[in-house]
């Protein structure tokens, strides 16, 4: 099938606005689309002066601008989603996406579960899933924006089959672009169309006044553009300009995202351990934890040799390789007697893959490995049942060992039990896992991570940046980047590499006025993740 991602801009006028959705489809339909995705918002800027001002601009079902963007996905017998706020008849206003059919019938509708900023005091979050809907060219799952800078709702609707994912933007932030979108399809194993605004995002007569409280200069509050579609690697097939309008179009095979297995045969789908993922579903707590230190040096020490180089040059934390023979433990509490450093590494231990926690007193704490690989079959019988911390001087350190790297829900209960750091043993399979899916692990929980590997792998730091808080002063300039982590790259054959983690940054998850990473979750819709 042939999809378009569209980007234009949407101003404060509702009619003006039904003129372009309506001009951008007969653009997209004209290239051959079968299913065109529209931009969030596209009746109306995302700014208003109250709840009641939101209601009067807001969609209704069956009106002139939804009836005449059914009719256009009729007259060229193409799907359409679109995304507007609606006002609904209990008195709710939403962030909707709606999908119509190309006979101009409504084939499904979901509000946005999660509010970013300002759009906590004008609209209603979603009090339910939203559907996979089943067309003839496959399966579809919708969602807007915010949803997609964490995991749970495109991963629920992965796992509710959903092989295509859709998601409408209102976004200034150019991560979205280079890390939240393409990142949802990898670690689901499905396709993403993804559509952007260009253009003013805010009322051009208020961007000074907005821009000063928001501490982002008025240039940066454009949409960040560079619509796309991803495959289910990772890879970006098409992309959008930064800015401009643009039908980004690309031809697709859904059934591709059936496919859910790793390089060594692994379904990651199969092997997922929904019980292990229960706090997902919890209500929101703050857990008690030490203090967090500002900087943490950190190491990749790629053989126990070279521990000595790794604390010479200050390291506290040391992450070796996985799958060390099991000699390696006592070698390296004997290389850390006398100092405060802490070194995790992982090993094969009475039938389990086990990370451990080694000081110079010994082993401090283990962590088994959660789920099932076919790579350790034969070696591996026993897994763990939960995420497990270890509270040390400068923090909570949690221990996330070989393949459960890949699964965002293991880092998702890691940060709700209030760890400020992460080490991953692994060995990296496919390329999206340290390109896509270790920073968005850091940038959607708010999490230090460092990942090492064997030396003929590369390996990462993953540090959070002060810089991060809308509405809050910046010690930066703004780069249009909200949440991506500072990223230190390890190459392959550097023995030994360090950097500065910020464990004191990962208490703060708020993004914005009235959105937190992790108190703002669904946590009431996540039953697809956790059964």
């Amino acid at each position: 099938m042939r999809v378009a991602a569209v980007q234009f801009a949407v101003g404060q006028d509702v009619s003006a606005n039904l003129a372009n959705c309506l001009r951008m489809i007969d653009q997209a339909a004209a290239e051959g689309a079968d299913l065109v995705v529209l931009p969030e918002f596209c009746n109306h800027l995302s700014w208003y002066d109250d709840r009641d001002h939101a209601r009067r601009m807001a969609c209704r079902p069956g009106d002139a601008f939804l009836t005449a963007v059914a009719g256009r996905a009729a007259r060229h017998a193409v799907h359409v989603k679109i995304n507007v706020t609606l006002a609904r008849d209990d008195g709710r206003t939403t962030g909707t996406n709606l999908l119509f059919g190309p006979d101009g019938a409504l084939l499904g509708q979901s509000d946005k579960q999660t509010l970013m900023g300002s759009e906590n005091d004008h609209l209603h979050r979603g009090s339910e899933n939203g559907p996979v809907v089943g067309t003839a060219f496959g399966t579809v799952g919708m969602y807007a924006c915010m949803e997609g800078v964490a995991p749970e709702v495109a991963r629920g609707l992965a796992l509710r089959g959903a092989e295509v994912l859709l998601n409408s933007l209102n976004s200034f932030a150019t991560d979205e672009a280079s890390l939240h979108i393409p990142v949802r399809a990898a670690e689901n194993r499905v396709w993403v169309v993804a559509a952007n605004k260009v253009g003013p995002l805010l009322p051009a007569d208020k961007l000074d006044v907005i821009s000063a409280g928001l501490k982002v200069p008025p240039e940066w509050l454009h949409g960040a553009g560079e619509s796309q579609i991803v495959a289910p690697d990772g890879t970006v097939v098409a992309k959008g300009p930064r800015s401009g309008e643009a039908v980004v179009i690309a031809d697709i095979d859904p059934a591709t995202a059936r496919d859910k297995r790793r390089p060594d045969g692994t379904d990651r789908f199969t092997a997922r351990r929904g019980p292990v993922y229960a706090p997902i579903g919890l209500p929101p707590r703050v857990p008690s934890r030490p203090a967090a230190a500002e900087s943490l040096r950190a190491a990749v020490v790629r053989a126990c040799d070279d521990v000595k180089d790794a604390l010479a040059a200050g390291a506290r934390l040391l992450v070796l390789p996985e799958l060390q023979e099991p000699s390696v433990v006592p070698a390296l509490r004997d290389l850390l007697r006398g100092t405060e450093a802490v070194a995790v590494t992982s090993v094969l231990e009475d039938g389990a893959h086990v990370g451990v926690v080694v000081s110079g007193a010994g082993v401090i704490g283990r962590q088994l490995q959660l789920h099932p690989v076919a790579r350790l079959d034969g070696r591996v019988g026993r897994h763990g049942d939960d995420v497990r911390t270890f509270d040390l001087p400068w923090g909570r350190l949690a221990v996330v060992v070989g393949d459960d790297a890949i699964y965002p829900e293991v880092f998702r209960v890691a940060a709700i039990a209030g760890a400020d750091v992460v080490a991953v043993p692994f060995t990296p399979a496919e390329d999206w896992e340290l390109a896509l899916g270790l920073p968005e692990r850091a940038a959607e929980n708010r999490l230090n991570i460092v990942a090492a590997s064997a030396l003929e792998h590369p390996a990462a730091f993953y540090a959070l940046s002060p810089d991060f808080t809308l509405w809050t002063a910046w010690e930066g300039p703004f780069t249009g980047r909200i949440s991506h982590p500072v990223v230190t790259a390890v190459e392959t054959g550097t023995p030994v590499a360090t950097a500065v983690l910020a464990p004191a940054q990962s208490r703060n998850k708020l993004v914005s006025r009235g959105t937190d990473l992790l108190d703002g979750r669904p946590w009431q819709l996540v039953d697809a993740l956790t059964r």
